[in-house]
């Protein structure tokens, strides 16, 4: 596990195991606030260490910005009240305990470990925590899953950001359009840093042509795609269809990105493949 300072209190923590998750700790004098926990239980124990190394207060809250696994399976080793969205806590109640079955198959290591669902929760608009001087604004943020929440710093302008921001965005799960929205959404905010779900702090320089390329991304491949659609050509000739076509760098996440990139066109093929029929459809009906 790597660890990162990003402001006098604020600390991350990158896993060397897994896709280079991340996880954070904010530090203050009344308690300390945890965003995510790491993919396996002897990572999560070690971020801990290091917290209480630093820090006598209690951990208030920990915070998770989804509820996919590599963010959430610490949650049950972490003091502290649970926050997530609503649909974080939907989404762990029904499914968690199968996903959870189902990795342990391929990861003994995750034998301890139990879904522990949300407490405190929020739908609409934003939640706001206060501890200490500093003022945590949690915003959903959807577009690689339905329950994505963003959490800003005020004091320290520091957004964590969850898989929202990626190297290279990531929409198996979730939706390009919302995406899309979510990336505008916090285009408007003033920022020093951006942890990123996965990878490396961004810097105040390095934000805005993050969030660009990102949104270029998700034009270009929604284009691309719809094109060969359009044209009836087959789903395998995306593999020509290289990540820097689209405007992001193969080389983040270990070389890893160019495996995402493959995945989100075979997924978006399939959702605009399904949408082109259903318009064919309608038109069929109407014309009857």
């Amino acid at each position: 596990m790597l660890r990162e300072r990003v402001a006098e209190d604020i600390y991350v923590f990158t896993s060397e195991l897994y896709l280079q998750a991340t996880a954070s700790a904010i530090l203050t004098p009344e308690g300390s606030v945890i965003i995510d926990t790491l993919p396996f239980p002897q990572e999560t124990r070690e971020m801990l260490r290091f917290v209480n190394r630093r820090s006598q207060a209690p951990i208030r809250y920990l915070v998770l910005t989804h509820f996919q696994p590599d963010h959430s399976y610490g949650a049950c080793l972490i003091d502290g009240e649970l926050v997530a969205h609503e649909r974080c806590r939907r989404i762990l109640e029904k499914h968690g305990d199968q996903l959870l079955e189902e990795d342990r198959l391929q990861n003994p290591e995750l034998c301890e470990v139990s879904i522990r669902l949300p407490e405190m929760v929020f739908d609409r608009g934003s939640l706001t925590l206060h501890v200490g001087q500093k003022t945590i604004t949690l915003m959903h943020t959807p577009g690689n899953t339905s329950d994505g929440v963003s959490a800003y710093v005020k004091e320290d302008k520091v957004l964590f950001a969850g898989d929202l921001v990626m190297p290279v965005p990531f929409i198996v799960n979730g939706d390009h359009e919302v995406m899309r929205q979510s990336l505008r959404k916090i285009q408007e905010l003033q920022l020093d840093n951006i942890v990123q779900g996965h990878g490396d702090v961004l810097l105040r320089g390095e934000i805005p042509e993050a969030i660009d390329t990102s949104i270029r991304y998700l034009d270009t491949i929604e284009k691309e795609v719809w094109r060969r659609v359009e044209r009836g050509i087959p789903k395998g000739n995306l593999r020509r269809l290289s990540i820097e076509r689209c405007h992001k760098s193969r080389i983040p996440l270990n070389g890893l990105a160019e495996e995402l990139h493959q995945a989100n066109l075979a997924h978006l093929y399939d959702v605009v493949l399904g949408q082109a029929q259903q318009t064919l459809n309608g038109a069929a009906i109407l014309s009857e």
